[in-house]
């Protein structure tokens, strides 16, 4: 069975698709089988891998409201093991059509059960929003991965976001967990982005990732591409972070397949 994270933050540009996508292709390389679920109406997960949004047929948006099998709606990589369930605009009026039914907030939790025992991970590209398809992924998930850019306004809306996991976790999801929090956009030259990473570690501590995301250009150009960093600039700064962020995730789960020496590269 897949370990299930949901990539969470109401705050919108934060780094949870472009996490999403590169965290997937660094643990494809590393030869673990990850399948994306995009859940976010804007569909970048899916268009930053090369998929035209406009001719999906399938989504994750049939298979929460029409219930079709999401293994109908799998779409392949470039990356030996690396799938990505497509979102849609249509994803949009999803909530108000899943008001009506039952188990309301379970129903991503019983589609993935469908596809869970074919991968290693599965990582929910959540929408910048705390509404049902978001309360969708947290109740579905084992833990909760959360991007926290390194600029002013860091830790504006954690509060909300944590919150709303502590509901989820005693109401609908007790195991769920926080995988860590991921600091991304990080560029030393200012000090501002040295002070968010003092508060950060100062308020969460342990929870942190010791990976930090650097600001990037390859990062930002690769999906224009329709790539992952990893297949459009492999040396770049943002890819080889990403790959330290999955050796740490593996590492942290005691999953990892690499010996000591390899388990964290630098640049």
């Amino acid at each position: 069975m897949a370990k299930i994270i949901a990539l969470a933050n109401q705050k919108g540009g934060v780094g949870k698709t472009t996490t999403a996508i590169n965290l997937a292709s660094s643990l494809a390389v590393l030869e673990y089988k990850v399948l994306i679920v995009d859940a976010d109406p804007q569909a970048n997960s899916t268009s930053g891998i090369g998929f035209d949004v406009r001719s999906i047929e399938k989504s994750i948006y049939e298979c929460i409201v029409d219930g079709i099998d999401p293994k109908e709606a799998v779409l392949t990589s470039d990356i030996e093991g690396f799938d990505i369930i497509p979102s849609h605009i249509d994803l949009v009026g999803a909530e108000i059509e899943m008001l009506n039914l039952s188990n309301r907030e379970k129903i991503l939790s019983k589609v993935l059960e469908k596809v869970s025992p074919d991968y290693d991970f599965i990582l929910i590209d959540c929408s910048p929003s705390l509404g049902l398809i978001t309360v969708n992924a947290l109740t579905a998930a084992d833990s909760v991965m959360i991007p926290v850019q390194c600029e002013y306004f860091a830790l504006e809306g954690l509060g909300k976001l944590l919150n709303t996991i502590k509901i989820i976790q005693s109401r609908l999801n007790t195991d769920l967990e926080i995988e860590g929090f991921l600091l991304t956009m990080y560029d030393s030259r200012l000090r501002l982005s040295n002070q968010v990473v003092s508060e950060v570690r100062k308020h969460f501590q342990d929870m942190v990732f010791e990976t930090i995301i650097q600001r990037n250009t390859k990062l930002g150009e690769a999906p224009s591409y329709g790539k992952p960093a990893i297949l459009y600039d492999a040396d770049s700064a943002g890819a080889i972070n990403y790959l330290n962020l999955a050796r740490e995730l593996l590492q942290n789960n005691n999953m990892t397949k690499t010996s000591n020496k390899e388990k964290i590269i630098s640049k």
